[in-house]
């Protein structure tokens, strides 16, 4: 399932869905990477 999170003020990254965690952030896999933070 793709999601868009924002890390810091004005990136946001679409990506897999790895994990939602505890604290309300989503953890996001692209390519061989994975971002953390809000979700949209």
């Amino acid at each position: 399932m793709l999601k868009t999170i924002i890390i810091g003020s004005c990136v946001s990254v679409q990506g897999i869905v790895e994990k939602t965690l505890s604290n309300g952030m989503v953890r996001v896999r692209v390519g061989n990477k994975t971002f953390e933070g809000r979700p949209v």
